[in-house]
């Protein structure tokens, strides 16, 4: 029997009040303070903000699985982010990503 991979998809727009707060950086380096808004977003989600901004999205797997932040694309007015216990490509039928399941949903 194959082994289910827990896979997680957050969604953050961009432009809100809560991408627009202060993020707790991890390096305060002359370059990481000429960062765009996006930019310090982007670079404190891989540094580990989700679990500690968003806990509820953490506390709510049944599993003791771990969720690793494999992929994250950058679209015109949000950031897609892609987690799982191991990298797999998202089923477009069940993805949150617009970009993803429109196409599928002209088609139909």
């Amino acid at each position: 029997m194959k082994a289910r991979n827990i896979q997680q998809e957050i969604l953050l727009f961009t432009g809100t009040e809560f991408t627009a707060s202060q993020y707790s950086e991890n390096d305060n380096s002359e370059a990481s303070k000429n960062l765009t808004e996006r930019e310090k977003l982007q670079e404190a989600c891989w540094n580990g903000l989700l679990p500690e901004k968003l806990p509820e999205l953490f506390n709510a797997t049944k599993s003791e699985a771990r969720l690793f932040l494999w992929q994250m694309r950058e679209a015109n007015h949000f950031l897609a982010l892609e987690m799982g216990e191991y990298p797999e490509i998202p089923e477009v039928n069940y993805s949150l990503d617009p970009y993803f399941f429109l196409p599928q949903q002209i088609e139909n």
